[in-house]
């Protein structure tokens, strides 16, 4: 019997978000609790399940806010390390007018990119059903390090492995080298979250169901689930091919971590019926909860504090069938 449903690596920080303007006139950045592994993690916590987080944060003010939040919404922190040599990183996210985001980091370095091998305790590792990362934490060599032998602990454990891709171009020496990073862990995956614009930047096809067959092709994954924003969602899986329609909200504010709320959906439901009990009517029932609840995080600042329960989910699936 394992410990955790689901242990995640990979950045922790602070999302200083845009809330209004002063009355002088400059904009009013909001302190978020965030990070993509994070938000994950915080999803399937309030869906009941068990979950641990490895990654480092600064022994500094916003290092221990990050984890003081993590253990409000349940996160195991047992290997969150706290380093007083180095700053907890920071991002300042910028909603463009067609609803898309501009990310600035300050991690030159940030704690989460410093991160070593040696810092990983290989039991919380082997202790979960499912080892979750993406490719932030690959952007240097130490963490990068770091990250490859926790994937090799997960898969001696035999743990599923999945992956989100995450791209943020800025955070890398070059678009080669997160392509290379980013088909490391194509190689490694057995659950794959990607989305429209990561698919399309990888595979070079403009038509989606013809990227996701390069990456069936190359890689063999054997559940792919791809995130259209707007267009909804769609998991492919066998031979299976199933799409869902999106719930778009009239009150939605923001997007940040919509993505991850979607993948950490899909996970719930792979622990709940297996990656070897999929049909078309449980990957359907799948995308169905996780675009409602990825539609609730935009109408809300920040995600890790704010992430939907269970019941107010089905509640949006059940308003929108009437």
């Amino acid at each position: 019997m394992k410990k955790f449903d689901v242990v995640a690596l990979g950045e922790l920080l602070i999302d200083f978000t845009e809330n209004g303007m002063s009355g002088q006139g400059n904009p009013v950045y909001e302190a978020n609790p965030g990070g993509a592994p994070c938000n994950v993690l915080a999803m399937l916590s309030k869906a009941g399940r068990k979950t641990a987080f490895i990654g480092k944060v600064g022994q500094d003010i916003f290092g221990n806010r990050l984890k003081t939040a993590l253990t409000e919404v349940g996160i195991d922190t047992s290997n969150l390390v706290m380093d007083k040599d180095v700053r907890t990183t920071l991002a300042f996210v910028e909603t463009l007018a067609g609803g898309d985001r501009d990310f600035s980091f300050y991690r030159n370095p940030g704690a989460d990119m410093m991160l070593r091998e040696d810092e990983l305790q290989e039991e919380i590792v082997g202790n979960g059903k499912i080892f979750h990362f993406g490719t932030l934490s690959m952007t240097h060599e130490a963490v990068r390090k770091a990250t490859k032998r926790a994937v090799d602990a997960a898969k001696e454990s035999g743990a599923l492995i999945s992956f989100d891709p995450n791209l943020r171009p800025p955070l890398w020496e070059s678009l080669q080298m997160a392509k290379e990073q980013a088909a490391y862990g194509f190689s490694q995956c057995d659950i794959l979250k990607i989305s429209d614009n990561e698919i399309r930047w990888f595979t070079g096809e403009e038509d989606y169901d013809a990227g996701i067959r390069v990456l069936q092709e190359r890689y063999h994954i054997p559940l792919i689930m791809l995130s259209m924003g707007r267009e909804g969602s769609r998991a492919y899986y066998k031979n299976l091919r199933v799409e869902a329609a999106p719930f778009l909200q009239e009150g939605t504010i923001e997007t940040t971590g919509a993505g991850d709320t979607f993948g950490a959906c899909c996970l719930h439901y792979v622990l709940k019926y297996g990656l070897e009990g999929l049909d078309g009517d449980k990957l359907n029932e799948m995308l169905t909860f996780a675009n409602a609840a990825a539609s609730i995080i935009t109408t809300r600042k920040g995600a890790l504090r704010v992430m939907p329960d269970v019941e107010e989910v089905e509640a949006l699936i059940e308003e929108r069938k009437q």
